[in-house]
């Protein structure tokens, strides 16, 4: 799959957030939010343990910053760059708040929802399906997480 110059940049720039997360003993997951003209309108990083907080996801971060920042819950046009696939809940939020376009790096394995293990983001059922674009910097992003879990185990 061929990726432009703007997906590397973004995706580099979730790579940053993905790191700044580890350096918190987060899991190493980024998430930049991106409108229609390339504006960064969120960034974010995982932080459910700092946060006290199960669903502090760099998504779900990301979209509640975007949202906020576009006064509107409704997130049309716009994409949003993560290091790993998304899982149940974030892919459910995807869907609800109408992001255009998912570009991610790793699959996970363990609970990706955006085609590897489910497809929530496609799903016909649903009233809305995001554009996905997935392995972008997959082995960098997949490095973050083997290296923070070989610490950490």
């Amino acid at each position: 799959m061929v990726f432009s110059e703007r997906d590397l940049y973004f995706m580099r720039e979730a790579l940053r957030e993905a790191e700044a997360a580890a350096r918190k003993g987060e899991v190493p997951v980024g998430a930049i939010l991106v409108s229609e003209e390339g504006d960064i309108l969120a960034r974010a990083h995982n932080q459910p343990i700092s946060l006290c907080d199960p669903t502090a996801h760099a998504e779900i971060l990301a979209l509640r910053e975007g949202a906020k920042r576009l006064g509107n819950y409704r997130l049309l046009g716009t994409t949003l760059y993560v290091t790993l696939e998304p899982c149940p809940m974030c892919a459910g939020a995807l869907v609800y708040a109408r992001v255009k376009r998912l570009v991610f790096g790793a699959r996970d394995a363990k609970s990706g929802a955006c085609g590897t293990i489910y497809n929530i983001v496609n799903d016909e059922r649903l009233n809305h399906r995001l554009e996905v674009i997935s392995g972008l910097l997959a082995e960098e992003a997949a490095r973050l997480l083997r290296d923070f879990f070989k610490i950490r185990r």
